[in-house]
């Protein structure tokens, strides 16, 4: 698309405003919103690291002596990125970065995966019946091994039950398909 303003450059800026119901749209190149006061281009502006930093805040859920101590010292044994470079930069300098730094990243997975630290992805509604009991099923299995190490031994059998159950139903769907 290209600049409504200049009719010269991509429009990359794109600004919607809706004013009483009425809803007015802006596609501009960087050039021409600068100049027109919608955007600010110079070196102040955020990069999508910052932004994301802003966003979720990496030592929320460590202690301060925890923060301070991976401030000063934490580096990764490998490469010798310390979690001070990692913080500005927002890149590792190697896969063993993520171990170094494990305890720190956990509660970012967490808040990015919805609880999870580890990325499942979407399931399409339409399609993903089977899909989304698979999912329901691994889910109940951890929970089952949570509550059988906190020795909840009640709520395991609840769990062990609807785990069955849902097993049952896995196995109906399949021998429906045939």
């Amino acid at each position: 698309m290209e600049c409504q303003r200049c009719h010269q450059n991509e429009a990359t800026v794109h600004y919607t405003q809706v004013v009483n119901g009425q809803k007015t749209e802006i596609h501009l190149c960087e050039k021409c919103a600068e100049h027109e006061g919608y955007m600010d281009f110079n070196d102040d502006s955020l990069s999508i690291h910052q932004l994301l930093t802003s966003m979720f805040p990496f030592d929320q859920n460590v202690s301060q002596q925890q923060s301070f101590q991976a401030q000063q010292t934490l580096k990764c044994d490998r490469c010798g990125t310390t979690y001070q470079q990692f913080r500005k930069m927002g890149k590792f300098g190697c896969s063993q970065c993520y171990a170094s730094f494990e305890s720190y990243l956990t509660p970012i997975f967490k808040r990015v995966h919805s609880g999870n630290t580890k990325h499942v992805g979407k399931i399409p509604k339409r399609v993903g019946g089977k899909l989304h009991k698979q999912r329901e099923l691994e889910q109940l299995q951890e929970k089952l091994q949570q509550l059988i190490h906190d020795e909840a031994f009640e709520e395991a059998a609840q769990v062990r039950d609807e785990i069955r159950t849902l097993k049952e139903e896995l196995n109906k769907g399949k021998d429906g398909d045939a």
